[in-house]
């Protein structure tokens, strides 16, 4: 007589009250079963943010449950991608043999994932192992609130206008970046994308801003459309659209890029160690 198959717990996923955000508690995303991981899936899509506590994985399980949601997206600079496992970027403030392991203060600034790319990754995925007990916040702002909440002569304003996202262009500015070479300079060409931005899976819609990359808006004076952008991000990361991730050790957050922006904090990084593994599933051409 065959065995029964063994079903992972049901996950409990507790929404915050405005609708932007939850946690995830009950299971281990790396055992869960297919009702669990679409229950998971689905919460992702509606609450744009998600956070799982108390998750014990260890590199080659975290690239495995990732990939579940989709195709992995490898991160543009290579040089603190994990050995053996391109598909992890390590965030950390630690050395190993003289070396750097992993890019620090990464992520300051508004933005979306790879915004500069065709096709913008959907998903990023943050799993702490050394979170410091202050400072080192992630804040998520929510676009699609942010859009519904304009006036409806600005919406269509907005309406058809595409962002020029240059990560070349933003790479020359950086004096604590290396200059790309020619491989990464090919892999980046400019690109534009629709500012207003319709989901794929919920239908609804969101402002696809951003700092950084971002150039400007096409057809317009580049300082007029960088301009605009810039008044849209801070109108749209005020604290009535935030959500703010104090991290634990065993987090893992996911992330909608599609819907939101998020920027990292910063911490007190004499006295504190942070070590944190980064994965990105690859998404669709915005529309």
């Amino acid at each position: 007589m065959q065995a029964a198959a063994t079903l992972s717990p049901a996950p409990i996923i507790t929404p915050n009250a405005n609708g932007f955000g939850a946690e995830v508690t009950g299971i281990q995303l790396k055992d869960a079963d297919a009702a669990s991981f679409a229950a998971v899936e689905a919460a992702f899509n509606r609450y744009s943010v998600v956070c799982l506590r108390d998750q014990r994985m260890t590199p080659p399980e975290m690239r495995d449950a990732i990939k579940r949601f989709g195709p992995l997206e490898t991160h543009t600079l290579l040089q603190y991608t994990l050995p053996g496992i391109p598909e992890i970027y390590v965030l950390a403030n630690i050395e190993e043999n003289g070396r750097q392991i992993g890019a620090h203060n990464e992520g300051i600034g508004w933005h979306t994932d790879l915004s500069y790319k065709e096709t913008p990754v959907m998903m990023t995925a943050l799993y702490g192992l050394i979170c410091p007990p202050e400072g080192a916040d992630t804040l998520f702002a929510d676009m699609t609130s942010a859009y519904e909440a304009l006036p409806e002569d600005e919406k269509r304003a907005l309406d058809g206008l595409r962002i020029h996202h240059s990560y070349q262009s933003w790479m020359a500015t950086r004096a604590d970046r290396a200059p790309l070479t020619e491989a990464q300079k090919a892999l980046t060409p400019d690109v534009k994308h629709p500012l207003i931005r319709t989901h794929p899976v919920t239908k609804r819609k969101s402002l696809f801003i951003g700092t950084g990359t971002v150039w400007g808006i096409d057809g317009m004076d580049r300082a007029q459309g960088k301009a605009l952008v810039d008044r849209l991000v801070e109108y749209a990361t005020a604290p009535r659209f935030q959500l703010a991730h104090k991290w634990r050790e065993g987090d893992l957050v996911l992330w909608d890029n599609r819907c939101t922006l998020h920027t990292g904090t910063l911490f007190d990084d004499q006295k504190y160690k942070r070590h944190i593994h980064r994965m990105m599933v690859k998404g669709d051409l915005p529309f």
